[in-house]
């Protein structure tokens, strides 16, 4: 038998990617890529829109937390995530060539009663480079 070893806050930020995902492909994105890894190196949601690759880290905290979801992206985080997409573009160059890349905030927040409220924000962090 086996057994479920998820904690409560990685089952919280579970459901809130599973949220963001649901928000994104309402508003017209593609999802190419969840939970992309390289090495150490993560990427929450890889979506296009139009000529626009969008890495967006997803942030999900309750509604009523001491810790916001934009708080909640440090700039070491913005640096790990610049790497991350360093590395899923070297991967994937021929694909995307000629998009243009933006680093985007999917801030999730858990009401009282359960409800998951996504707010994309984007271009959280600027890009000083083009595919």
């Amino acid at each position: 038998m086996a057994v479920n070893h998820e904690t409560e806050k990685s089952r919280i930020g579970r459901l809130g990617e599973e949220a963001a995902v649901g928000h994104l492909r309402q508003a017209g994105y593609e999802i190419c890529a969840r939970n992309w890894r390289s090495g150490s190196y993560e990427l929450d949601i890889v979506a296009r829109r139009y000529e626009v690759l969008h890495f967006i880290e997803v942030k999900t905290r309750q509604a009523d937390g001491l810790t916001s979801p934009e708080e909640a992206l440090t700039e070491h985080k913005i640096r790990s995530l610049h790497r991350a997409a360093r590395l899923y573009i070297g991967q994937y160059a021929r694909r995307y060539a000629g998009y243009e890349w933006q680093f985007d905030l999917a801030a999730v927040r858990v009401g009282t009663d359960g409800a998951m409220h996504v707010e994309l924000i984007e271009e959280v962090a600027a890009t000083s480079w083009r595919g």
